[in-house]
């Protein structure tokens, strides 16, 4: 078996990059290939208080890893008795032991494990806590040798650096083209529609208002920024978007290209009507009628028009979402 192992949050460039080289490698030994990931984020068990906002759900990260055509994914459930473990015995305990690793390929940079550490006063082994770890690919390679586990280094993706965190901070700017860059596809977002205050009828611009459809899947949220709480996954910042939308009634399980809605959306507290504090989040389909609460909306984001802003009159606002509306329609693919 031939495995790499990481949370794999967004599934992106670089994550593509690393099952790829996983995927030679099997074939080259005649082995199988191997993704193992977690059941959390691991930051949910070290520190609960700072879990990133996560740019897939589960249900999307597994479709995305199956995308791959890997042979074979393992969900580890990561607890503290898990977090407890050292290095050397994760390796020699569930890789070798429990999942019969015979190659993993990591990044140079990829850490996992507590350190093994001599306590000066007793001579006796412990270990020390993740954000103290200094153990790496060298002793990876060390302890593989000892249990029969080769321990290869994955080449970087060429060109740029990509990481989960990058495309997170992309999306706190709003620009959702970065992201889509970073990601290899564009950023997408689910929700259910539910009812509103109706205001966007009234100006000639139905809208679905949307919530996240699984608001467990985030986790603790105390980490996050005002409005972001809400949801099940990391909402770019707040403005205007030019935007594809699917419903659940025409939803594939392909990650393609059709039976997308063209559209725009509105993250914000809508200033100009008065929202107060609470966070809207808005889908407007250009040819669409009909009833849509209670369906689920996958938004495809495109590109960023333009940020939050506060109108003169409803008159102005009205005028600004016509032209959102034309910007909208000139992107769509």
């Amino acid at each position: 078996m031939v495995a790499t192992i990481g949370f794999f949050d967004g599934v992106h460039r670089g994550h593509q990059c690393l099952i790829r080289q996983v995927q030679d490698e099997a074939l080259q030994r005649g082995m199988r290939s191997l993704i193992i990931t977690f059941d959390r984020h691991p930051r949910a068990v070290f520190a609960p208080g700072a879990v990133p906002p996560l740019l897939t759900t589960t249900e999307e990260k597994m479709a995305l890893l199956k995308a791959t055509g890997i042979d074979d994914i393992y969900v580890l459930p990561f607890d503290k008795a898990m977090a407890a473990l050292t290095a050397r015995e994760f390796m020699q305990q569930v890789l070798k032991e429990q999942l019969g690793v015979k190659v993993l390929v990591i990044g140079y940079d990829h850490r996992f494990g507590r350190r093994e550490t001599i306590d000066p006063a007793t001579k006796s082994q412990g270990t020390i806590q993740e954000k103290d770890a200094v153990e790496g690919f060298a002793e990876y390679q060390g302890y593989g040798r000892e249990m029969g586990i080769e321990v290869v280094l994955a080449k970087e993706l060429e060109g740029e650096h990509v990481s989960s965190s990058e495309i997170r901070r992309a999306l706190e700017s709003g620009d959702v083209q970065r992201a889509a860059q970073l990601l290899g596809r564009s950023y997408t977002w689910t929700g259910r529609v539910v009812h509103g205050h109706e205001v966007g009828r009234q100006l000639g611009f139905p809208t679905a208002n949307l919530v996240a459809v699984d608001r467990s899947a985030q986790g603790d949220t105390s980490h996050m920024k005002k409005g972001q709480e809400t949801v099940g996954k990391m909402l770019p910042a707040r403005g205007a978007y030019a935007v594809r939308v699917k419903s659940e009634r025409v939803k594939s399980e392909k990650w393609d290209d059709e039976e997308w809605d063209a559209g725009m959306l509105n993250i914000g507290q809508r200033p100009t009507i008065d929202n107060g504090s609470d966070i809207s989040i808005e889908a407007h389909l250009f040819d669409f009628e009909g009833d849509l609460y209670g369906q689920t909306l996958t938004l495809s984001f495109i590109a960023r028009l333009r940020e939050e802003r506060r109108f003169a009159s409803e008159e102005e606002l009205m005028a600004q979402l016509q032209a959102d509306k034309q910007v909208a329609l000139s992107l769509q693919p």
